[in-house]
Parts: C-alpha cells; structure tokens; sequence
C-alpha cells in the first residue's frame, strides 16, 4: 500500500522551506495515477519512490500538472523519508530519474539526517541578449540599473535548467513581482520554464533568491534546489566569489517573501576555476504521514 508523506525540506522548523510530497512503495502505481495525487496534494513537486535494478532507488517527480526530470528539495525530502523509516544509517546512494544517475549522501547529524544530491554536469546556453534580455527584466518589473554589471542573463541546468537572473545586492529582492503571464510567454521562446532573480549579500558567500515558474503552474517556489546548484555554477563560472581554492561554499537562502525561509547549502568542486562537480544539501521535517486508501 503507498504511503504519502508530506515534508518540508531545506529547514528544520515546520511550515518553513519547501515542502514536498513523498510517496513511498509506488510501484504499483500508473502514471496517470501519479498525476492525480500530485495533482490532489498541491505541492509544487511529489516525489513517487520506486524498486530500481540499477540503483538504490528510482524516483518520479510530478507537479501539479506535469511530470518534471528532477526535484531538489522533492530528492531531499524521499531520501529524508527512506532514511526515517528505514533507520538508515551514514552513507551513499544512487538513484535515477529522468535525468539521469545521480548520487545521494545520507548524513547523520546527531539523532537527524542531513541530504546531499551530487547534481549533474554544468551545462551554460548562451547569454540572452537584446530584446529577450530585455523582455525578462521587463516581466520582472525590474529596469537595467538592476542588474549585476558585466554578467549575463543565462540558462544555466545541473540537470533542470533555470534562467539566472544576477541582481545587484541594493534590490530589494523580497519586493519584486513579476507579471507571470509575461514570463509563461517567455518560458514559450526559450524553452525553459523557470526564472531565478538573485543577489550575493556583500562580503558573504551568501545569496538571496526567488524562483518563479508560472509556465508550470507554480507562480513562485519557495526554496528550490534545481535553482541553487545552477545558480552554484554560474557564480563559480563567472568568479563573482573567489575561486582560488579547490571548492567553492555558497549558502542560499530562499523563501523569506512567501514567509517559508529556507536554506540550501552549495558546494562547487572547482577544476581549473570553473565548476566541476555542483552537489546541494539540506535538512528536512515531516509533518505527517498516512496511507493511500482509495482505489484510483
């Protein structure tokens, strides 16, 4: 019998972060009927766990309305649940989804569980210029003195891409709101669904973002790993922190406009100055658990 979860992910204190549903023994389950309960649970990802014969674990991810390659705080939510209840203890996990393989650490930090997703490979499209750079300052409702000088707007994925949008540190970023139909018209020309607006505090290796992603039914994400990690990359590519060392730390913070503050901790292993191996981490919390006893 599946067994639904409902976690908050990327803090330890309920109602804040991310949250996340969590399906557990889903293989009996059809895609369809995926759909219905993502659809039924509201969060912005579900997360069914599935047998794998080449991994530990194979993960689906649905929103509301689609089915998505990959989930940050979803991933970190499912294996804070398969520890929990499987009394796990320290140690490395391989799971796959559609975007690939990915490796999973289970941390023990006293009686608790801290997660850690390797994401994949870096990967940078070209800068959006002219009118498309112009287009998405404007449906942020933003104008050009916002913008961090001499760095591009850029898709940037570690396995699910997200538009980076680098602010400078005096924006207010907690005060932005963007026109969400201009932004799903955007999502349309670029391929790709989801917009990151953010900004490094000075003299931290901290930063403040949102995540919005009308295209996908979800207006704004409260704390999302599948933007921290690119976002992770695309500092670390274009050295907006000091990238002499072998690993470059950055702290994300997230979710403070919604009042759900979280925080994904990043970690870029750096070859040569630029980014080679981009893994996220967080905590989580579960709120409650019970079981799927419908037939649907």
């Amino acid at each position: 019998m599946p067994k639904i979860f409902h976690v908050d992910a990327f803090t330890r204190e309920p109602f804040r972060g991310n949250s996340a549903g969590v399906v557990l023994d889903a293989d009996g389950l059809s895609e369809t009927q995926m759909q219905l309960i993502a659809r039924e649970l509201r969060h912005s990802e579900t997360a069914f766990v599935l047998t794998s014969e080449e991994s530990d674990v194979h993960i689906r991810y649905f929103t509301p309305t689609i089915e998505v390659p990959i989930c940050g705080h979803a991933t970190v939510a499912a294996h804070y649940v398969r520890a929990k209840v499987l009394g796990l203890t320290q140690g490395s996990v391989w799971q796959t989804s559609q975007a690939g393989r990915h490796r999973v650490d289970i941390i023990r930090e006293g009686d608790d569980y801290r997660i850690a997703l390797e994401q994949g490979p870096a990967s940078f499209s070209p800068p959006l210029v002219g009118e498309l750079r112009a287009a998405i300052i404007q449906a942020l409702q933003l104008s050009e003195a916002d913008m961090l000088e001499g760095v591009p707007i850029q898709i940037v994925s570690t396995g699910h891409s997200k538009v980076m949008i680098p602010l400078k540190s005096g924006v207010d970023i907690d005060a932005l709101n963007p026109d969400m139909d201009a932004l799903t018209r955007i999502s349309t020309r670029i391929d790709c669904n989801g917009f990151f607006p953010f900004l490094l505090r000075p003299g931290e290796s901290v930063t403040d973002g949102r995540m919005f992603s009308p295209a996908i039914g979800i207006n704004e994400d409260p704390v999302t790993g599948n933007a921290n990690g690119p976002m992770g990359a695309f500092i670390a590519c274009h050295r907006l922190l000091d990238t002499s060392g072998e690993v470059l730390n950055i702290s994300g913070h997230q979710g403070r406009a919604l009042g759900r503050d979280g925080v994904v901790s990043i970690s870029v292993t750096l070859r040569d100055k630029q980014p080679d191996i981009v893994t996220i981490s967080g905590n989580a919390v579960i709120l409650f658990a019970g079981e799927l006893n419908v037939a649907i």
